[in-house]
């Protein structure tokens, strides 16, 4: 799998926006955050170190497109209905009403249907942008116990809209499971800008060793904090706050190897120290160094991308050309979540979320 013949040069990363996008606490928005989450950074921006792209050989995978991966809600969430560019949402108890851009049409719902709701989100509507959550029945706690395949975790009301878990990933996660569980040997999980450490507590539930990357220290507590309320602190989890860039270069480095790896970068983001993340031009990169950090026997490779202005195509020819000589099958497309209405059990419109490419072996 390693195709080590030809590096071709690449520029350095430069500095970035000023804006570092940092909430709190540790819940960034997918869009702008710290680069393995989102940090707020120093004054000067630091590129993070990079070594030349390798310049693959051999037949491309063979391809799925485009595949739309659907999922209609899971343990304590589910999408109730959308609509002029809001999305009503369950989670566990708490019904909640947040922005979303996708959501061109009118609702399908009452408006009484929208008004009984127990938190909504307002200020600013820009993804990237910081507001503040209003609780129309009474004063809610910051945080609030969930549960999502057989884990539990904390929601947490950010300043971001963010609730803690970015439900559309149910299907890689349930996809990963199902790998771990069948796998007849211990899988080693890489999740890097592993966020509040659902995916990573998922995997190791399953069976898997996981390495859970988060450049935010708020964010590893709160993964953390997850992990006691799952009951998994005897689980092999490594939690490492650090720049995703940085780590997975170490790791290629010292020659360690995984089975799964999930990557979810924003579109902007710092690391800890300063580092600057722009996807455009660092994800090819940190896909080359991720093809080398793959076992022999890997399983898959999964590459989640959100408020980017692309085509799927993108990002799926770029996994294509990044696993020349692998084998195995690239499937790309869109995570889109379906409107089951107040009881779970309607069948509403598919309301779209972000990008994904995935290679997997066949």
């Amino acid at each position: 799998m390693k195709n080590r013949e030809k590096r071709t040069e690449r520029r350095p990363g430069t500095s970035g926006s000023p804006r570092s996008g940092r909430p709190r606490p540790g819940g960034p928005a997918k869009g702008e955050r710290e680069a393995g989450s989102v940090a707020g950074g120093r004054a000067a921006a630091e590129p993070a170190p990079q070594r030349p792209l390798i310049q693959r050989v051999g037949e491309r995978p063979s391809e799925r497109v485009p595949v739309i991966l659907e999922s209609r809600g899971a343990g304590d969430f589910h999408l109730i209905d959308s609509g002029n560019a809001l999305k009503l949402e369950q989670y566990g108890p708490y019904r909640i009403v947040r922005p979303e851009a996708q959501a061109l049409w009118q609702p399908s719902l009452p408006p009484s249907v929208w008004e009984k709701v127990d938190a909504v989100f307002t200020g600013d509507t820009d993804e990237d942008g910081i507001g503040r959550w209003r609780f129309p029945k009474e004063a809610l706690g910051e945080t609030w116990p969930l549960s999502l395949l057989g884990v539990d975790f904390l929601g947490r009301f950010t300043s971001f809209r963010h609730v803690g878990v970015f439900p559309e990933q149910i299907v890689h996660w349930e996809w990963m499971k199902q790998q771990v569980e069948s796998a007849g040997r211990p899988l080693k999980v890489l999740n890097l800008f592993g966020y509040t450490g659902v995916a990573s507590l998922v995997a190791a539930a399953a069976g898997a060793e996981v390495t859970h990357v988060d450049a935010s220290r708020k964010a590893i507590g709160w993964a953390r904090e997850n992990q006691a309320l799952s009951r998994l602190e005897r689980a092999p989890i490594r939690w490492i706050c650090e720049d995703a860039m940085k780590f997975i270069q170490r790791e290629e480095r010292r020659g360690n190897h995984y089975d799964i790896i999930l990557t979810d970068p924003p579109k902007f983001g710092r690391g800890p120290n300063g580092e600057v993340w722009h996807l455009f031009e660092h994800l090819p990169l940190m896909l080359d160094v991720c093809r080398e950090l793959l076992s022999p026997n890997a399983v898959g490779l999964v590459l989640t991308a959100y408020s980017i202005r692309a085509s799927f195509y993108s990002i799926h020819e770029l996994m294509r050309e990044t696993m020349r000589g692998a084998g195995g099958v690239v499937e790309s497309g869109e995570l889109v979540i379906r409107e089951t209405g107040i009881d779970a059990g309607a069948v509403g419109r598919a309301l779209s979320t972000s990008l994904f490419s995935r290679w997997v072996r066949e």
